[in-house]
């Protein structure tokens, strides 16, 4: 679905993007929204989301070669927002149920892809 709209990419290391799938083929298989399942979702949920504001916040600033000081008002800003987010998702995540577990885990597959490849 998404690669049928416009969309906007954030890179994820080798190491992560293997966790991903990983967790979610092992969330899929064990098939049940237990403690364990959410506690697992939530781990990979906040990695991601560390990852993908660290690209889209602080990357911008880095190749800017904004000074320290700049650097670390945005990364006080940074860690009230991942805050603010974990929160909600832990929230939101007690509450699953396993229908709604095989929706997430379906939308973290399709969100995560292999490298591209140069044309020759």
């Amino acid at each position: 679905m998404l690669k049928s709209q416009s969309h906007i990419v954030a890179p994820i290391s080798d190491e992560l993007r293997t966790k991903a799938l990983y967790t979610v083929n092992e969330l899929r298989s064990r098939g049940k929204a237990d403690k364990d399942a959410v506690e697992q979702l939530y781990g990979l949920i906040v990695e991601m989301t560390e990852d993908g504001l660290d690209f889209f916040f602080l990357e911008p600033l880095r190749r800017l070669r904004a000074s320290n000081m700049m650097m670390g008002m945005a990364k006080v800003g940074i860690s009230s927002m991942l805050k603010g987010s974990k929160m909600v998702v832990h929230k939101v995540l007690k509450k699953l149920d396993d229908q709604s577990l095989v929706s997430i885990l379906d939308f973290i597959e399709e969100i995560i892809h292999e490298p591209e490849t140069a044309a020759a």
